[in-house]
């Protein structure tokens, strides 16, 4: 097998581990973040009912910086947009990714805005 399908496989065996031992509610929803080369996501998922109640996308953020700095803001924008609808807490799902760097600095912004993990 070649190294980018190991790589791949190996990040969808841990995405299935996480996702197994955690769920999201309506009252504590699932904070769901998505990594790729060029942009981040994330949202607030109620894995009871099926659906997205909050979502945040990076290249909403207008500053020109490096890619971590705009994940922090991208945890401050879905944080403000959770308090605004009274959610308060949160399950956090790293997706499968190293909690480090632009994963971290999104959590760690979302904390900081007021979102209780």
């Amino acid at each position: 097998m070649n190294r980018e399908r190991v790589k791949k496989l190996k990040k969808d065996r841990r995405r299935k581990r996480i996702r197994a031992k955690i769920k999201g509610s309506k009252t504590h929803p699932r904070l769901s973040v998505f990594k790729s080369n060029r942009a981040m996501s994330a949202q607030l998922v109620d894995d009871v009912s099926g659906k997205t109640l909050i979502c945040a996308y990076s290249r909403e953020i207008k500053k020109q910086a490096n890619k971590t700095i705009i994940s922090f803001e991208l945890g401050k924008l879905l944080a403000s947009r959770a308090l605004a609808k009274k959610i308060e807490r949160v399950v956090f799902d790293r997706g499968g990714n190293k909690y480090h760097g632009r994963v971290k600095a999104l959590a760690e912004g979302a904390r900081q805005a007021g979102l209780k993990f």
